[in-house]
């Protein structure tokens, strides 16, 4: 018999025994039932959803009332919740305001989710103006016209009130400056519907005999704190007025503002405002 080298002689099986052949079928059961435990749970788990974030439109010139009617309704509060939250929401106001956030609710558009509280939203609108009125050329503007910050976010706000349009605000912002520097009282009928509660055109001598520190006609200066929320070309219009002697102003017609440093040139212009007027009115 001739010997085999170890290289050249025939492999043999190896054959599991009945015992074995169990073993390996029990541990292939366990393993698929391991395996099934956890498809299931990953099959049947519900997809998580991303909550789509509603937009809240602050536009320019609204009044903190109304900014807080607004919220009321995008958060689904009940009415007057937002505006007593700001009794309690620790906002970043400058001392001037002595708490009351008028003129620094910044208008924009706000992302709102259920997660939103009335104090968190108020937070949101007065970081955005702090940011936005607390830049460099802002305070460079304030301090160059004699006022704080605070003074000229309330110009701000008279200008977006009375303006008529976007290229009238610089001109409107000079009238104001050019009153407060000569002693003169503002005599602005947008402060008088601001302690009215109100918007129009129609002012009478009673409105202007009103005992109201927003009474501009009988208080010299400033009132004392912002008459709206304004954006931000009114408040450039208000630290870079446009230069000129005006003292008065009156819209005679849509995009027709008359401004003069004459009070008889104001009087007739006033005469045309009152024509149209009653023309509009009658027509």
């Amino acid at each position: 018999m001739v010997n085999e080298s170890p290289d050249t002689r025939p492999h043999r099986r190896i054959r599991p025994t009945r015992r074995g052949r169990l073993l390996l079928l029990i541990a292939a059961v366990l393993v698929l039932g391991v395996a099934a435990a956890v498809l299931v749970p990953l099959l049947t788990r519900e997809p998580k959803t991303v909550e789509q974030a509603r937009s809240l439109v602050i536009p320019e010139g609204w009044r903190a009332s109304q900014v807080y009617v607004a919220a009321d309704k995008a958060l689904g509060e009940p009415a007057g919740t937002t505006e007593k939250a700001v009794a309690t929401a620790d906002l970043p106001l400058p001392a001037e305001a002595k708490g009351n956030p008028e003129g620094y609710l910044f208008p924009a558009t706000y992302p709102v989710t259920s997660g939103t509280t009335p104090k968190s939203l108020l937070r949101y609108m007065v970081d955005t103006a702090r940011s936005r009125f607390g830049a460099d050329h802002i305070t460079a503007g304030a301090q160059r016209n004699n006022v704080t910050v605070y003074q000229t976010v309330t110009i701000a706000s008279i200008v977006q009130a009375e303006a008529d349009t976007g290229s009238d605000m610089g001109k409107v912002a000079r009238v104001i400056h050019n009153r407060l520097d000569r002693g003169m009282p503002l005599q602005m009928d947008s402060t008088l519907n601001y302690a009215l509660n109100r918007s129009t055109l129609d002012t009478t001598t009673g409105d202007t005999k009103i005992d109201s520190p927003y009474n501009s006609y009988e208080h010299k200066g400033l009132p004392p704190t912002p008459i709206g929320n304004s954006g931000e070309q009114a408040m450039v219009a208000a630290i870079s007025p446009t230069p000129g002697p005006w003292l008065y102003f009156v819209t005679v017609a849509p995009g027709d503002t008359r401004f003069t440093d004459d009070y008889a040139e104001q009087q007739r212009n006033v005469t045309e405002f009152n024509r149209n007027r009653r023309s509009a009115e009658t027509g």
